[in-house]
């Protein structure tokens, strides 16, 4: 229920979203880093883990959640909890590796626009980044970035992404390949996380049937427009 997946809503997403948010960072002398409604907070193997100890009369319980992972775990124990070891923590270190390897092996089934036509072409995001969006041989609309600023910071390998359509204009970035989280190149970075499962918003098909141009909300990305044709860029 708290991670969503229950068959009907019983609480309002604002009220879920409050009760999984931390509120207040701890001092280095308690047990957690962060505390939240009513959770205790630490981070795991990269992931925010929340969780509430209980003890009662030789019985112990934990019970705990892994947002980012849907992920939740209860563990109720006859007896005394173990004080040389924490057993919520030992079995996330199993779990989580378990499920980041089955996401990356499940095999991605992308959906394709009712009709690709209406995105197709170039874009440009102020004359600084450009982008080429094309119909896959699955129907799958493939965007490349390049221009020279892109093609200074990410590698070519980098530079293309699909576009899985959800609904009414509205596309999921998709990178189809593991990627390095930050590249860097010299004193820049370049964060290609922040780009995978990014929604791409695209506006209101125009009197051709094209859609003028797309925002990245996420990204803090707006005004992505159309252009006519490829440009072409001299030193």
């Amino acid at each position: 229920m708290l991670l969503g997946a229950y068959h009907r809503k019983l609480l309002e997403p604002d009220t879920l979203k409050i009760m999984l948010t931390p509120l207040f960072r701890c001092d280095k002398d308690y047990f957690a880093n962060r505390t939240g409604t009513p959770w205790e907070v630490n981070e795991q193997l990269g992931y925010e883990l929340v969780r509430k100890d209980g003890d009662l009369d030789g019985y112990s319980a934990t019970f705990s959640l892994v947002p980012r992972l849907k992920l939740g775990l209860v563990v109720l124990m006859a007896g005394s909890r173990p004080q040389n070891q924490d057993v919520v923590a030992k079995a996330y270190s199993h779990i989580i590796p378990a499920l980041e390897r089955a996401f990356r092996e499940a095999k991605k089934i992308l959906i394709p626009p009712p009709n690709p036509e209406p995105y197709i072409g170039f874009f440009t995001y102020g004359n600084i980044t450009f982008y080429e969006i094309s119909v896959g041989e699955d129907g799958v609309l493939v965007m490349q970035q390049f221009g020279p600023q892109i093609e200074d910071l990410i590698p070519e390998r980098y530079r293309t992404m699909k576009l899985n359509y959800l609904l009414d204009r509205v596309f999921r970035v998709v990178f189809e390949k593991q990627y390095p989280c930050v590249l860097r190149v010299s004193t820049a970075s370049v964060s290609l996380e922040a780009q995978d499962g990014q929604l791409f918003n695209f506006y209101v098909f125009d009197k051709q049937g094209l859609s003028p141009g797309f925002d990245a909300p996420g990204l803090n990305t707006y005004n992505v427009v159309r252009i006519d044709h490829r440009p072409t860029f001299t030193n």
